[in-house]
């Protein structure tokens, strides 16, 4: 996935001629990667592979990703630091569920932006990250790598509340709900081929979580969905409007 800080540079200021360049190589190895990975599969596709396909030298992929992996859910090296302070500063004298929530939310939404700039008809390439995502070899790199991500927001968390996470269990177990939200919210999005409006869906999710997961919440029926994908379950529902 793309970190924030990826799409907030880009459209922050308009961009020099050398800036525009490197953004145009970081996406056209992107889009590169995701083709070769729809069309052979992650586990059979190499750094070498991308690179050429890219038209650019292995050592130039290097320098944009440290690894095939981190073309699918983000390379950026300072993200975690950036994350890190945005729990510990960003609304201050709000709740640290109001903050995170405000930060995975943005996070979603630049995570769509992203797909948008790889050019073409967006939900093609969600369905490719989709796809990649299925090689048990990607989980398994991403089940490590979303690991060190929740024991990162847990130790922001933790310096915001000034808790000891070895006696406060609140900072460890929020991070993991609120990660686990943004999973499960952006395979939904996914599946739904980009049908629902991703800042709206990640909006009511975690809506839903801070009001304890009513079953007539919100997210059941998010905006601009079709009929045919209206809840996370495929069971019908009572109507609960009245």
């Amino acid at each position: 996935m793309t970190s924030p800080s990826a799409t907030a540079a880009a459209s922050a200021t308009p961009a020099s001629l050398r800036e525009r360049k490197k953004l145009a190589t970081r996406l056209g190895i992107r889009r590169a990667a995701l083709d070769l990975i729809a069309e052979r599969g992650f586990s059979h596709v190499t750094v070498e592979d991308i690179a050429a396909a890219a038209d650019v030298a292995p050592r130039t992929f290097f320098n944009y990703f440290p690894s095939k992996e981190a073309v699918l859910f983000g390379g950026e090296p300072d993200r975690a630091e950036q994350l890190h302070a945005r729990l510990v500063h960003d609304l201050p004298g709000s709740s640290a569920l109001e903050v995170l929530r405000e930060v995975l939310s943005e996070y979603a939404r630049n995570v769509a932006e992203s797909l948008a700039a790889l050019g073409g008809d967006p939900t093609r390439w969600v369905r490719q990250m989709k796809a990649a995502h299925a090689d048990p070899q990607l989980r398994a790199a991403q089940a490590a790598h979303m690991a060190q991500v929740e024991a990162g927001i847990a130790a922001g968390l933790a310096e915001r509340l000034g808790a000891d996470p070895s006696r406060d269990a609140y900072p460890t177990l929020l991070a993991s709900a609120a990660t686990g939200v943004l999973r499960a919210t952006m395979s939904f999005w996914a599946a739904s081929g980009g049908a629902v409006p991703l800042d709206s869906l990640v909006g009511a999710a975690y809506q839903a979580m801070a009001d304890g997961f009513p079953e007539d919440c919100a997210l059941r029926s998010p905006p601009h969905q079709p009929a045919s994908a209206q809840a996370f379950s495929p069971h019908d529902r009572k109507d609960h409007s009245t």
